[in-house]
């Protein structure tokens, strides 16, 4: 069994002994787990539909190709540019960028798409009514930047690792 099934079991046995304790307060995390889901269901299910799409259509080799050792800036841009465009929880992204990995992505690549989600296009109006569209712009390239260098960084530390 793997550790995943043994935390579900034992939260739901904990939910079930604590229920007899304070079945109100039960009801009422059981619902915010609820509200919780459904906001995140529709990214949960377009992150699983990527997930389909990839291992449909996207082999291996063509991972690799955009993604991975021999990409180049390309594999860079890419990152950067999903990484931007990418909405919702973070931890739904994670089975993608896992599945991705394994097919070939580098990485690197995967800490720039992490660092990027950071840019959220749909509130960039609202930070240059706030701060102004000089600002706004160079904390994007610097966002972007520092993402590179980070994503270098980690190669970096993998290259020597691998050394070793």
């Amino acid at each position: 069994m793997q550790y995943g099934l043994y935390f579900l079991v034992f939260i739901i046995a904990l939910y079930g002994i604590l229920f007899f304790f304070d079945n109100e307060r039960i009801y009422r995390a059981l619902q915010i787990s609820q509200d919780i889901f459904i906001q995140i269901l529709p990214v949960l299910a377009m992150v699983i539909l990527l997930m389909w799409i990839s291992n449909y259509l996207l082999k291996p080799s063509t991972v690799s190709k955009h993604l991975g050792k021999e990409s180049g800036i390309k594999g860079w841009i890419l990152a950067v540019s999903f990484g931007i465009i990418s909405h919702g929880s973070i931890y739904v992204w994670y089975p993608l960028l896992k599945n991705l990995r394994e097919q070939g992505m580098r990485d690197g690549l995967i800490a720039v798409f992490l660092y990027n989600r950071a840019v959220k296009i749909p509130l960039l109006p609202l930070m240059i009514y706030y701060f102004g569209a000089a600002f706004v712009a160079a904390l994007t390239f610097y966002t972007i930047l520092a993402s590179v260098v980070e994503g270098k960084l980690i190669e970096l530390i993998e290259s020597c690792r691998a050394v070793e």
